[in-house]
């Protein structure tokens, strides 16, 4: 028996209830298709429905690490593992989307012009965060305890935030993308920003967000342990002592490894998005693992300075251009039981590729969807998550564990994002996410 979500609540079908026999385990199918929704097996249980969401993580982390052609669409001629881009590297980042002086981006097929310090180092990807959101050095932004994450080799980790057609059609559709257009789309009569939520025949993807965490490979780096692209790392420098730090600017062509991955799918019966949440398996120990078993090595922890604080920010100033002491890193909230054994049934199917190197952490989605995909319910905003609380030790570093209010959980925190309209008749919510913030003024007046 397989029903979606919304066809639960239509039923009237508690998430306690035994309506069937669970359908027999199968092994996962590898596939490039991106599932359009979860499928949810009876008995509705809410750890059989949490099952279900894990599912749908594996499912959509394996077709968005699928080769991609050079439009960016799966070639589907080829296996997963197979060198080459993957389909979500092919998306728009965020620094492409949000330019000075709020200009329109380019077309979707078009590439966008490199930063000036990386022009002429090759036609590479390029990574500038320091941090999942923009300005985690002076913290401009930040509503939460942050900072850079450090790996053993002293260098700073370096992170990206790409979207998919669907999501940007609509960023660039409405004009969000700039401060004038946010206010122009809030004036008329009953606009509410919702992106995309898949609604033709469940045959349409809807809005997809993917947030990537990268190590720069050093010496003692294998580089054939991890997905590892060439990529122009890139800081934008600062000359503001008040912020901390004078840091030049700079632009680089480095080999990194991806560490850390968040999905982020806006689905026809989760108005607040499913989170899906995926680490590289050497990133850091648990912090329920006896200290005389964290063996490693860890990409950030280091078994012999165990005396060092842990999960604390570096010290500031913060400065990517010179070496840092090693952030010393543990996971609060372990991986469950049910999480290690799917993982293990996923990394069986994926044996003998590099994306086997990677683990599910868990999945967060709503157990109590609104019946309008678009909008949540003005009561329940948050949908009733499960779990209560989700962190990536390479994105949400220094706000893991289970603290109400303080530590991580995807969509109480994201339920806080706005844009960047600053009067409205009506509220600035941005589904979610924050890089709507980012969006930039075109300097005509208002």
């Amino acid at each position: 028996m397989k029903i979606t979500l919304k066809r639960l609540a239509c039923l009237g079908a508690s998430f306690t209830s035994v309506l069937a026999m669970a359908d027999a385990a199968s092994p996962p199918v590898l596939s490039p298709a991106i599932p359009f929704d979860v499928t949810a097996n009876a008995p509705f249980t809410l750890d059989n429905l949490q099952h279900d969401f894990d599912v749908l993580s594996w499912q959509t982390f394996v077709a968005l690490n699928w080769p991609a052609n050079a439009d960016g669409s799966a070639n589907t001629s080829a296996q997963i593992g197979a060198p080459g881009q993957t389909v979500w590297e092919s998306w728009k980042e965020s620094y492409e989307i949000f330019l000075p002086q709020g200009q329109k981006p380019v077309a979707w097929n078009q590439k966008s012009p490199l930063p000036p310090a990386c022009q002429g180092k090759g036609d590479l990807p390029v990574l500038q965060q320091m941090g999942k959101v923009a300005g985690v050095l002076d913290e401009t932004i930040q509503p939460f305890k942050t900072g850079p994450l450090v790996d053993q080799n002293g260098t700073y980790t370096r992170n990206a935030i790409m979207v998919n057609q669907p999501m940007f059609d609509d960023i660039v559709n409405k004009g969000l993308y700039s401060k004038e257009g946010q206010q122009a789309f809030f004036t008329k009569a009953d606009n509410r920003i919702a992106f995309s939520c898949g609604v033709k025949e469940d045959k349409e993807v809807g809005a997809i967000m993917v947030k990537s965490a990268w190590k720069v490979l050093g010496g003692n780096d294998n580089s054939q342990d991890f997905h590892a692209v060439d990529a122009l790392v890139y800081t934008p420098g600062n000359a503001d002592p008040s912020k901390g730090a004078v840091i030049p600017e700079s632009c680089n062509a480095q080999k990194v490894g991806l560490v850390g991955l968040h999905i982020v799918h806006k689905t026809k019966d989760a108005p607040q998005w499913v989170w899906s949440s995926f680490e590289h398996v050497r990133n850091v120990p648990e912090k329920t693992t006896p200290m005389n078993e964290r063996k490693g090595p860890y990409l950030f922890y280091n078994a012999q300075a165990s005396d060092r604080p842990v999960n604390e920010p570096p010290a500031q100033p913060w400065d990517p251009s010179k070496k840092a002491t090693p952030s010393q890193i543990v996971r609060e909230i372990p991986l469950t039981a049910a999480t290690h054994q799917l993982n293990a049934q996923w990394q069986g199917a994926l044996k003998g590729t590099v994306w086997a190197n990677y683990q599910l952490i868990s999945t967060q989605w709503p157990t109590a969807p609104a019946d309008d995909c678009q909008v949540p319910s003005p009561t329940n905003p948050l949908g009733t998550p499960a779990p209560n609380f989700l962190a990536n030790a390479t994105l949400e570093t220094y706000n893991q564990g289970t603290t109400p209010q303080a530590s991580s959980s995807c969509m109480e925190c994201h339920n806080n994002a706005t844009t960047r309209v600053t009067q409205s008749p009506r509220t600035s919510f941005a589904d979610f996410t924050f890089l709507l913030e980012r969006a930039q003024s075109t300097g005509a007046k208002e």
